[in-house]
């Protein structure tokens, strides 16, 4: 796949999930759509006057088959830039099965995994930071998700980085110039200090995109909530209330929870990951000892750690939070203890610790979502060019360094010959996310990764 070579063909697929449903959609692209469609419809006549930038449909008929209706996008102005139709069909397994079998005996290759947004990438519909948001977009889970799947689609994050590159570009052919002319010792065309002065701002920007994806990442992944707390806190209990579900179980016997519990939280177009981890204590059970270390290691890894304690008995666990991670205490059991004192703790989100009132068993646990919510939003803030894609993240981490190097060059006045080659390298980190510098190899991973179909 990503050959321009394969582009001469004609492919098909059914684009809806695998199943029965109301309809089914079989997409057709290539340079033979139109007459491959025309085999298998009855009735089809395709208006060849109507404008191509505007798609026209017709309801037709595929002979003891079913009725459809038939959608055609003409190049360049479809998806994939190439003519593309679409035939919406009964959700019936076996016509899909039966639709597609045509279109194959008519000539069209059936579609590989990503195989039409690729096509879309080598038509130049689409850049590939733009295409691989196409694929966060169809696995959106939360409302965050899709947002952010659709600044990138739209070009946001392309178009910032087309302009550094072409600033780049600019003072790279200078000093390729420079070196062209390297038996004249005095031609200088690219001014020390005006390099000098786009790499710090190059810098900037690279420092921005990169602290972007601790953000990218929380929505991409979900923010991670460990809810933590010695034995019998209500760790749970808490666990099943926002939930809604018995997910754990639920003991007055200590040691209950053996090993980490994970299920997911939505709250206000947020996705939490929250983990039930065992309670913190001293024990000689090895069980219960493993149980404790994956706590710890819940701990370390989670944006927010919730600290449950039980109000009719307070007991805190040793917590050695870091700068970025949140600490809500969770004064749990209000329904036993009445005018529970607040923690010493300042309560502002600026010192990352705050503290709610609740009771898990009475499922009164309004404030302590309150709170995730309202942390949920501060770590997931985000821009049209936030980054959440781990490969964009360690081109742009390598984009960054060798940029900081040419800083460094100048500063030690080195030759152009050698800030040429950190510009190089800064120029294909960031060529590499939009696919203008990239390989076989990696094309054919990303675009595996999509549904077939798409």
């Amino acid at each position: 796949m990503g050959n321009k070579s394969v582009l001469s063909d004609t492919i098909a697929a059914v684009s809806t999930p695998v199943g029965i449903g109301g309809i089914a959609v079989i997409r057709i692209s290539g340079p033979n759509a139109v007459e491959y469609a025309g085999h298998v419809l009855t009735n089809w006549q395709p208006d060849d006057n109507a404008s191509s930038a505007r798609p026209s449909t017709r309801f037709c008929r595929i002979s003891d088959l079913d009725d459809v209706v038939v959608t055609l996008f003409k190049a360049p102005h479809s998806f994939t830039g190439e003519d593309v139709v679409e035939i919406s069909c009964h959700g019936s397994l076996h016509i899909q099965n039966e639709l597609l079998r045509h279109l194959i005996e008519a000539g069209c290759r059936t579609a590989l995994a990503g195989e039409f947004t690729s096509r879309a990438f080598l038509n130049g519909k689409m850049d590939l930071s733009e295409a691989e948001a196409v694929a966060d977009l169809i696995a959106s889970q939360s409302e965050a998700e899709k947002n952010l799947a659709l600044r990138q689609m739209r070009g946001g994050l392309s178009s910032e980085l087309q302009s550094l590159r072409d600033q780049l570009l600019h003072f790279t052919s200078l000093i390729e110039l420079e070196l062209d002319f390297a038996d004249h010792e005095d031609i200088e065309f690219a001014n020390r200090g005006e390099l000098d002065a786009l790499a710090r701002t190059i810098e900037q920007h690279l420092k921005r995109l990169t602290d972007s994806f601790a953000a990218g990442n929380a929505i991409r992944n979900g923010i991670a909530v460990a809810i933590v707390g010695v034995p019998n806190a209500g760790k749970s209990t808490l666990l099943n209330a926002l939930l809604g579900n018995d997910r754990a179980i639920v003991s007055e016997i200590q040691g209950t929870t053996r090993d980490t519990i994970e299920d997911t939280l939505f709250l206000n177009g947020l996705r939490f990951r929250l983990i039930d981890t065992a309670g913190i204590r001293s024990t000689d059970d090895q069980l219960e000892q493993m149980g404790v270390e994956r706590s710890r290691q819940a701990i370390e890894t989670a944006h927010i750690v919730v600290e449950v304690v039980d109000a009719a008995n307070p007991q805190s666990v040793p917590l050695s939070l870091q700068e970025d991670q949140y600490h809500i205490i969770a004064n749990n059991k209000s329904d036993l203890v009445k005018n529970i004192p607040a923690q010493p703790q300042d309560s502002t989100l600026q010192s990352k610790c705050s503290s709610v009132v609740i009771s898990a068993k009475n499922n009164e646990i309004a404030p302590l979502r309150e709170k995730l919510t309202e942390i949920g939003q501060l770590l997931t803030a985000v821009s049209d060019t936030t980054i959440s894609n781990a490969r964009h993240y360690e081109a742009l981490i390598r984009a960054l360094s060798a940029i900081q190097n040419v800083r460094k060059g100048l500063e030690d006045e080195l030759s152009g010959e050698l800030l040429s080659l950190d510009l190089q390298d800064c120029l294909t980190a960031l060529g590499e996310i939009t696919g203008q510098i990239t390989s076989q190899e990696v094309l054919n991973s990303i675009f595996s990764k999509f549904c077939i179909g798409k």
